[in-house]
């Protein structure tokens, strides 16, 4: 396999359910492939590697800094020194300790550096023009100490191009925390395989552009941690269809002075395709000057129709969802969760019960990383610190099907392997998006099989709106809904 462009931080590619490989599957996966390759052996063809892309990323750049760690992405940093300086680049190669105390793979590399006549150095220099960044590996559990974290900030401060190998130094793979300090780069190169980190919490902002080259090895299902969540395919509408074919959605939600979430719930619900939309207010006091589309269907909480519904709870609830969510987790066919609908069960384990009997892939909760929190009985930076983790133990808590909301937004479910989302981005963190993915999600789970096609596209869909938004126009979600 070549070299795959992935994502960027704005954007990524239409793509398959491609495959998130944890640090311990990343080493399992080259130790069995190494005896079987022969030579030139991973490390080889990964310096190899490196030096093609980054040449292709920076063809006119002629001093290349290389900053190498005493691990195996030191070894890489090595071997891709030996391509650039073959092909007549200026490469100035920086090791904080000796090349003799690194793994044996790394050490052969070293020492076929310095047979190149390439001298390696204990600083670094006053100026390049590119950076090739491969400190610290997949590998990294802590802060970076120095030298490493002088480098990194050299890095950093120069505002050079820098290229990561594997992940930008001081971002842990396996949950896309950040030790600090860490690399900006300008792109990344994952090898043998993406790693999860990538593409959630503050991966994204690190990263760069993500490029991939597998080096001929492949991976298989007990490997795999997580997995892309991949392009939806539209679903078909046939001529001879009516309203009745795609499903009822009814949002119940909107307290007093909290009526506008509900409203942007419905109108993405309509938008999104629903046959037919109901809008149950909590408190309809005070709705003068609340545009409500005339396709929607105003109705009372306990008027709704039972059969057939898709219920949306919580958009706007406050206090008042909490008597309602009853008679919903025990009655409604299919139920997306949100909001104050979810602190109600946060607090009252009768509704965390409720919520735990309902029947199987009938059900979406989309908390933010508070929510979670509230959920779990822990602290937000606990949810963030391992979000894959933490939204597989609410998949597993509520036996339901999870969107845990965020950058490279997380959807879990019972007996899956998560799926992190590869689209979205900041423009997305504006009051009232949240709604709009709530009332998305409640119009594919009325028309979709399985909760967990309808959170993977609502999720896909939603966060693709924002990558595709005009760069010099604001998004709001009601403008967002007009988009869909």
């Amino acid at each position: 396999m070549s070299f795959e462009w992935i994502a960027s931080h704005q954007s990524a590619k239409p793509t398959t359910e491609i495959p998130l490989l944890s640090s311990a599957d990343i080493r399992a996966i080259e130790a069995s492939t190494e005896p079987i390759i022969g030579q030139p052996g991973l490390m080889e063809q990964a310096g190899l590697a490196i030096a093609r892309w980054v040449l292709a990323q920076a063809p006119h750049a002629h001093f290349f800094w290389i900053a190498c760690g005493n691990g195996n992405n030191g070894g890489d940093g090595a071997e891709a020194a030996i391509h650039l300086h073959r092909w007549g680049k200026t490469v100035y190669v920086s090791a904080v300790k000796s090349p003799k105390s690194a793994p044996a793979d790394a050490s052969r590399a070293w020492t076929r550096l310095v047979a190149e006549g390439i001298a390696v150095h204990h600083e670094a220099p006053d100026s390049w023009d590119v950076c090739i960044d491969a400190l610290l590996g997949i590998g990294l559990q802590r802060h970076p100490e120095p030298p490493y974290a002088e480098w990194i900030k050299r890095i950093n401060q120069a505002a050079k191009p820098t290229f990561a190998i594997d992940v930008p130094s001081g971002l842990d793979a396996d949950t896309g925390s950040t030790f600090e300090p860490v690399v900006q780069a300008s792109a990344t190169l994952s090898l043998v395989g993406l790693k999860p980190g990538l593409f959630t919490h503050q991966g994204r902002d690190v990263c760069g552009d993500i490029w991939l080259h597998k080096l001929g090895t492949e991976s298989t299902t007990e490997h795999i941690r997580c997995t892309l969540n991949p392009t939806p395919k539209p679903l078909p509408r046939p001529h001879a269809s009516h309203k009745g074919s795609f499903g009822d959605v009814a949002i119940v939600g909107g307290a007093l002075g909290m009526q506008g979430a509900a409203v942007l719930a419905a109108c993405a619900a309509l938008h999104a395709g629903a046959g037919r939309v109901f809008l149950a207010f909590l408190n309809s006091e005070g709705l003068q000057g609340v545009g409500i589309p005339p396709d929607i269907m105003l109705r009372s909480p306990d008027t709704l129709p039972h059969q057939g519904l898709t219920v949306v709870a919580g958009c706007g609830g406050e206090h008042d969802i909490g008597h309602h969510l009853p008679h919903w987790l025990e009655l409604a066919e299919r139920l997306v969760i949100d909001a104050d609908a979810l602190n109600a069960i946060a607090i009252r384990p009768d509704l965390a019960q409720a919520l735990v009997q309902r029947r199987a892939d009938t059900t979406v909760i989309t908390p933010h990383p508070l929510e979670a929190a509230r959920l779990l009985g822990c602290k937000t930076t606990q949810i963030q610190a391992n979000r894959l983790d933490a939204a597989q133990r609410l998949a597993e808590t509520f036996q339901c099907t999870v969107i845990l909301k965020g950058s490279g937004s997380v959807i879990a479910a019972p007996g899956r392997k998560p799926r992190i989302n590869p689209t979205g981005n900041g423009r997305l963190a504006i009051g009232g998006t949240g709604d709009v993915l709530a009332g998305l999600t409640g119009t594919l789970l009325s028309q979709r099989s399985t909760a967990w096609e309808a959170a993977s596209e609502s999720c896909y869909i939603h966060g693709l709106l924002a990558d595709q938004w005009p760069q010099q126009t604001t998004l709001t979600a009601s403008r967002l809904i007009e988009h869909l």
